[in-house]
């Protein structure tokens, strides 16, 4: 029993640890690419 709930422990800690980085990576392209977006939009609205 000690052996499966350090084997299911160990696979929710790993999950958790991906999903947060990819969280912060996908966070970080989405703000990049709406700063982007206003710039572009902002320099096309003052010509």
């Amino acid at each position: 029993m000690d052996e499966q709930l350090r084997i299911i422990l160990i696979i929710i800690v790993s999950v958790s640890i991906f999903g947060l980085l990819v969280f912060v990576f996908v966070k970080n392209y989405i703000k990049n690419k709406i700063n982007f977006l206003v710039k572009e939009n902002k320099k096309n609205t003052s010509k």
